[in-house]
């Protein structure tokens, strides 16, 4: 029997997944919300990277579930916080500006050549590939004023980590953790968010940080001895599910996906062994031919967040008729 004494622990992770990623969570979050009733809150820890970065500051900020879906259809209520956010321009479009012609960080490059056990063919690649000239001022704006009005300029959002890398050693870098370099909330989204080749490297505190990405796609493993009771991993770049798509580009996205899977679900088995309750979403086929292959394009925004919520709450009734599947028992569900 659970013990009922204590509050449960519990934590969300959200991968990175671009634009439509982010649309994703939301739809995802809205099942959990309408299926499960959970819905993060400030007891819970809240671990972003790139796309999942965004969601978690604006969670951390104490924004809910409902209100960032009605901004991301357009329909915000008066007493909504403020988001000031194009959705079909502040990411700078569906394609990158074209990027310098030479490597971004010939150090990871090198390290990556010397060290292959300890530098992934991920991050080696994030230093060869070109410095990217996107700018991701826009994203610290809107965090920047989010904060601002919420929980005040210059503060930390409690049990809130922003996942980045450190562009010139490639250590992954957990904002908002004891013992981990110290940066405004703006400051460390933006950097979770800087896709190699695609936007520029972020400078805090005279160093460069680019997608937390590069190291992990959505960083489980950080959880590993957190003691948590439950966690939900909401992960737009995997797929439990995948499809058989014709185009070339879309079967190359797609072993790019197995790949993310088979890693996160590797993290997820380590919790589950030591007893914590992981539920694990992903897109399903309707949701992978929805996105298509790139899911920096603002265009499919409306209809991946709608198709999520319906597809991910498919999913959580038929885990809860599966045997062996338990509602928390935190009193959230």
């Amino acid at each position: 029997m659970a013990d009922t004494s204590r509050p449960v622990r519990r934590a969300f992770v959200f991968g990175g997944g671009g634009v439509l990623g982010f649309a994703w969570i939301v739809g995802a979050l809205t099942a959990l919300q309408h299926e499960l009733d959970v819905e993060p809150t400030a007891e819970d820890l809240l671990v972003g990277t790139s796309a999942g970065a965004v969601i978690s500051g604006l969670l951390g900020c104490g924004l809910n579930v409902d209100g960032i879906r009605r901004h991301q259809v357009g329909m915000p209520l008066p007493e909504d916080p403020p988001i000031s956010w194009n959705y079909d321009s502040d990411t700078g479009g569906s394609r990158p500006p074209r990027p310098v012609w030479w490597p971004g960080s010939p150090r990871l490059v090198w390290d990556g050549i010397r060290s292959p056990a300890t530098v992934s063919p991920v991050l080696a690649l994030s230093g060869l590939l070109p410095r990217g000239r996107g700018s991701l001022q826009p994203i610290h704006r809107m965090l920047d004023s989010v904060a601002t009005a919420t929980i005040g300029a210059g503060n930390w959002p409690q049990r809130t980590w922003i996942v980045a890398t450190d562009y010139s050693t490639g250590r992954r870098t957990v904002f908002g953790r004891e013992d981990e370099p110290v940066a405004g909330l703006a400051e460390a989204v933006s950097a979770s968010c800087a896709i190699p080749a695609w936007y520029a490297p972020v400078q805090i505190n005279s160093r460069a940080y680019i997608d937390g990405g590069a190291v992990s796609n959505a960083s489980v493993d950080l959880l590993a001895g957190q003691e948590l009771d439950e966690v939900f991993v909401l992960a737009p770049m995997a797929a439990l599910e995948p499809d058989s798509p014709r185009s070339p580009v879309a079967r190359l996205e797609r072993r790019v996906r197995r790949s993310i899977t088979r890693g996160i679900g590797t993290d997820v088995a380590v919790l589950r062994k030591a007893g914590t309750a992981v539920t694990l979403l992903t897109p399903g086929p309707e949701d992978l031919t929805v996105m298509g292959a790139n899911l920096m394009n603002p265009r499919r925004r409306t209809a991946v967040l709608h198709t999520a919520m319906r597809t991910a709450a498919s999913t959580l009734r038929d885990q809860q008729r599966q045997p062996g599947f338990a509602l928390p028992e935190s009193g959230t569900a």
